[in-house]
């Protein structure tokens, strides 16, 4: 591979020209480099529409000074863009996580050129989408033109995340550290949640848990348990432990028995190296990951997710608080709904039970503009700190008790009033 030819990142961004589609590689695959290079650009381009899931790191393409050269339409909303939602050009598209591939395949979002980061090409030419493959392998396969930075600390992940030097139009070397979330230890309040969930799991459950301290509280309470399997959107350093301690094995899993299947990881440097070239871990595209009807197959499918605010009815936001957005949709209905088609599937929506400013998440109607991600029909298991209500099957007045019951104490009796309003004689 010593006739691959390297150049600036100045100089790989030159195919990137007005007017056209990019796509950016997210989460702890973003390509810093080509970014930055991207935005040094902005005087000589006009309305390019740049499009990702979460991105970590600056997002500067995103900066009101660059409203005239680049456009921001987001499948999800991170931290770096968060702030620029509404108050410049940038954008949401609310979209299942499984679909967005299919945006680009059938080309109703047509893509002129994709920026990504891989692993360097091994001795047949083939580098690894490493730690990000979810709608990346979509993005490759589907833009004119692709542009990798190559950097060695990006692990190489066995899946569909295999892309060759002929695939790649431009190539930037790099070696610099990938982005890492360090979790910590989870609250008090997470600690409790993840408890009453780990009393929902059964030996041989196949797992499926977002990011955040309440999915690493679940898999701490864990060690117990027999012939556990994961098939996730994603999945951060929790899981380790459960692995060497033969917990999670998968071999009572329907779909790539033995192996962890997911789309996307974040996490620690350690998190990165267990993941590197490790033939249990297989990364896959989240058009399959996050299929409901693929993810059914499994058995005892657990499905964790959260949420933003819950009303008496079973109503889910997760994705905006109020009207205003935060998030996005994401993968949390094609797990809930491909939990709930598994045969002795649960599917759990976890939160707790007030705000930092002590408001109460279980609400009587959600806030004005908020958005149904989960609604009444597909929500089964919502779990706070204060225990687990079953809401499949009930009525909405006997939803309304069940949620009042694992509401915070301090707001169950207003809660109870609010009830009664609404349902009337019925409650």
């Amino acid at each position: 591979m010593d006739s691959i030819q390297y150049i600036p990142a100045k100089e790989a961004v030159q195919w990137v020209e007005s007017k056209q589609r990019v796509f950016i590689q997210g989460g702890s695959a973003t390509p810093q480099a080509l970014i930055d290079a991207l935005t040094g650009r902005s005087g000589e381009l006009e309305e390019v529409e740049i499009c990702h899931l979460h991105t970590e790191g600056n997002a500067p393409y995103a900066f009101p000074q660059y409203e005239k050269s680049f456009r921001i339409n987001n499948f999800f909303i991170g931290s770096n863009i968060r702030p620029m939602i509404g108050k410049t050009l940038a954008q949401y598209i609310p979209v299942f996580l499984s679909e967005i591939p299919s945006l680009f395949r059938k080309k109703i979002l047509p893509l002129d050129v994709a920026l990504i980061q891989v692993s360097p090409p091994d001795k047949h030419g083939f580098c690894s989408l490493g730690l990000s493959v979810d709608i990346t392998r979509a993005a490759v396969d589907m833009a004119k033109v692709v542009i990798a930075q190559v950097n060695p600390q990006m692990p190489r992940s066995h899946g569909d995340g295999i892309i060759h030097l002929s695939d790649i139009k431009a190539m930037v070397w790099v070696d610099t550290p990938l982005y890492e979330h360090d979790f910590g230890v989870p609250s008090s309040v997470e600690a409790a949640i993840g408890k009453h969930i780990a009393g929902l799991v059964e030996d041989g459950a196949c797992l499926q848990m977002g990011i955040g301290g309440i999915p690493n509280a679940v898999l701490q309470y864990l060690d117990g348990f027999k012939n556990l399997g994961v098939h996730t959107e994603m999945f951060s350093d929790g899981i380790m432990p459960l692995v060497e301690k033969g917990v999670i094995d998968g071999s009572r899993k329907t779909i790539y028995p033995g192996k962890i299947v997911s789309s996307f990881a974040m996490g620690s440097r350690k998190l990165y190296d267990f993941i590197d070239d490790n033939p249990m871990i297989a990364m896959l595209d989240v058009s399959f990951v996050n299929d409901p009807g693929i993810l059914s197959q499994n058995t005892r499918v657990m499905a964790i997710n959260s949420a933003i605010e819950v009303d008496l009815t079973g109503q889910v936001c997760a994705d905006s608080i109020g009207s205003r957005m935060y998030s996005g949709v994401g993968g949390q209905m094609d797990f809930i709904r491909g939990a709930a088609l598994s045969e002795g599937g649960k599917p759990v929506i976890a939160l707790p039970s007030v705000t930092g400013k002590r408001e109460s998440k279980i609400v009587p109607v959600l806030k004005s503009g908020a958005g149904v991600v989960t609604t009444r029909a597909h929500v089964h298991y919502v779990v706070t700190e204060f225990g687990i209500a079953d809401l499949y099957g009930k009525n909405l007045a006997q939803r309304a008790k069940e949620l009042i019951r694992i509401a915070h104490p301090m707001h169950r009796e207003k809660l109870e009033k609010e009830a009664y309003e609404l349902f009337g004689r019925g409650w």
